[in-house]
């Protein structure tokens, strides 16, 4: 492979020091890097160890001085509730400062950290950058999570303050944020100190007195005051981001301040090939990486006006929701999961509502947080008209390690695949005893070390943790925990976790190309297979499906073909004959399938309730799917 691509990411593989020299060059600096790369420092080493900034004033105060105050920076669009608001760069730079005031009159400084429990809505992203303003640590939680789990993440950050609202709104019904709180705040043995809560018109909350603020009495309060942003080393962290444990006790992902502004803001061009000035719009929540990355931080670092959206790829008021916003507000990019345009598609098969709206301004679609099968791509392709890109990356690395870089240049796409390795990051796949594989060969996905900017340097308070989880497995290299191969062309295909690869008598089969296989079928919307224990062949596959709608074919004989199809394109050995027809599939709120929770019911194996889960009665469908076929018998 030759071109602009291979040039940049040679050129990073001859001298990764002076790219990374070279790209933190477009990032403002208290004290400039002199060293770009500390090999002794932390687990395995750390960027810009000599370095001093501050993320909020990248993000608005360097553009207001640059002449992009009055840009919009951040426009607020709820379709649940009616409501849309823009902020120019002046103007958010107001709010955040006004709020950084009102934080540290509550004795918040640099290094404490405040948990952000709250909806997609303004108030959240300046709760954000106020505290990285001040220097202190914020660890967003997902609006609505259960109190058991807000209250670990409490705990565990030992956080000095949590801001909040008083709820959040789901299509059709008000999530009650204020009593999980206040019973979240009842489970730990130091609780905050205090709390800012957001009051909404749509139910308003009682406040404790002398823990509980309102959010807009401290504002009224503290507008005009001028509050200086707080240097901090480059090594200092920006925020800790918490992602579910295999053990039950979350593991606090910890992002730096230096390496994490100098990969976003590089991204924001050479992948996704954004100029300063356009709208990016990344349809996810603040809750998640993608929300931290290109919500928030990613635009704004690069002068990019955002879009902060409450509401739904479907029923907000319906599956043309997105069409409106790209529309109304000239998105250049969208980035959203997979399982959102599944969730379109399903409703809207043959793509009506895309005919109702100007989409002249949207020149990519970028798909990420789970595995995008070539058939959504395909659907998406034919219907926008656009590349449809998608990439690969993870809560822990908070940017791109494969994808396609459509900044520096547009590579051929090969649907399944999120393409190759981007400039960071040298990937390699190895068998379960650590030796390279060769092409088109499945094994375990891992990077070579040092990890690139903007990777977790450890985990919160938890080294030894970090070391055991990602580093010790296979010395020398980062474990992905994805499994999949490399094609003779250097183009990265993810196949599954490495959880979900299944041992079908003797065979290791990837559970993500029998996907692959059910989802070209036409009549299927999506899909999920997992591996359930058999006494014969110690693990069959199942397939769940969920059928577009307005289909009124006889649904055996649906299952009939996807089998079929299965046994075509993986053959016989997959043992593929097991097909249930189910109306939705249990999900995490950003659109990730609970396969594991699917296997341990189908196995009856004993199971807990995913912290993260959007619908919880998803799962007694499932359960009562398995019972009718016979695979779940009573008492198991």
């Amino acid at each position: 492979m030759q071109g602009a691509y291979r040039e940049v990411y040679d050129s990073w593989k001859s001298d990764p020091e002076g790219f990374w020299r070279e790209q933190a060059r477009a990032i403002d600096w208290f004290s400039d890097p002199d060293r770009i790369f500390d090999k002794d420092m932390g687990t395995y080493g750390r960027w810009f160890p000599d370095a001093v900034a501050n993320t909020c004033h990248n993000c608005l105060d360097r553009h207001v001085e640059n002449g992009r105050g009055g840009q919009a920076a951040l426009i607020y669009d709820s379709p649940v509730t009616g409501k849309k608001k823009t902020y120019s760069y002046s103007e958010l730079l107001g709010e955040v400062t006004a709020l950084a005031a009102s934080i540290a009159d509550l004795g918040v400084s640099k290094g404490d950290r405040v948990i952000i429990y709250m909806p997609m809505v303004p108030e959240a992203i300046m709760a954000m950058l106020a505290c990285a303003r001040l220097g202190a640590v914020h660890s967003v939680v997902f609006g609505g999570f259960a109190a058991a789990e807000l209250a670990t993440r409490i705990e565990d950050s030992q956080a000095k303050l949590v801001i909040s609202a008083s709820c959040g709104i789901e299509p059709g019904r008000i999530v009650s944020y204020k009593p999980l709180l206040d019973r979240a705040i009842e489970m730990v043995s130091t609780p905050p100190e205090n709390t800012i809560i957001v009051q909404r018109e749509e139910q308003v909350c009682d406040l404790v007195e002398g823990r509980d603020h309102d959010f807009l009495t401290l504002m009224e309060k503290n507008r005009g005051r001028d509050v200086a942003c707080v240097p901090v080393a480059a090594t200092d962290p920006l925020y800790i981001l918490y992602t579910s444990g295999t053990t039950g006790q979350p593991k606090g992902v910890v992002r730096d301040t230096g390496g994490h502004m100098v990969a976003l803001n590089w991204s924001m061009d050479a992948i996704y090939s954004v100029k300063p000035g356009e709208v990016y719009w990344a349809a996810s929540d603040i809750g998640w990486v993608v929300g931290h990355s290109y919500i928030v931080y990613g635009p704004l670092l690069h002068g990019n006006t955002t879009i902060v959206f409450e509401g739904k790829p479907v029923g907000t008021p319906d599956a043309g929701t997105f069409w409106r916003i790209i529309e109304e507000y000239k998105v250049a990019a969208l980035f959203t999961a997979p399982t959102a345009f599944r969730a379109i598609r399903k409703e809207d098969p043959k793509g009506e509502f895309i005919g109702k709206y100007d989409l002249s301004s949207l020149r990519t679609l970028f798909l990420a947080g789970e595995r995008a099968d070539p058939d959504t791509i395909q659907w998406a392709e034919a219907m926008l008209g656009v590349p449809v890109i998608d990439h690969w990356w993870q809560t822990e690395t908070g940017w791109t390690i494969a994808g396609n870089p459509t900044g520096i240049e547009m590579l051929p796409v090969k649907h399944g695949s999120p393409a190759v390795a981007m400039p960071g990051y040298d990937i390699e796949v190895l068998d379960d005893a650590g030796h390279p594989v060769g092409p088109g060969t499945l094994g375990n996905i891992v990077v070579k070390l040092p990890l690139a900017p903007g990777n977790l340097p450890t985990l919160w308070n938890a080294e030894a943790r970090f070391r055991d989880a990602y580093l010790t497995e296979f010395p020398g290299y980062y474990k992905t925990a994805d499994a999949g191969y490399v094609d003779e062309d250097g183009y990265l295909f993810i196949m599954a976790r490495t959880d979900d690869i299944i041992n079908v008598a003797g065979h290791r089969l990837s559970t993500g190309g029998m996907e692959e296989a059910i989802a070209s079928h036409p009549d299927v919307a999506e899909c999920a297979v997992v591996g359930i224990a058999d006494p014969m062949k110690g693990q069959l596959p199942a397939g769940f499906v969920v059928i577009n709608s307005g289909v009124e074919r006889d649904m055996a004989d649906i299952e009939a073909e996807i089998v079929a199809l299965v046994r075509e394109k993986i053959g016989p050995v997959a043992a593929f004959k097991i097909v249930m027809t189910v109306n939705r599939l249990p999900k995490t709120r950003s659109g990730k399938i609970l396969r594991a929770t699917m296997q341990k019911i189908a196995d009856g194996e004993s199971w807990k309730m995913p912290a993260t889960i959007d619908d919880p009665a998803i799962l007694d469908e499932i359960t009562a799917t398995l019972r009718e076929r016979g695979i779940l018998k009573d008492g198991r």
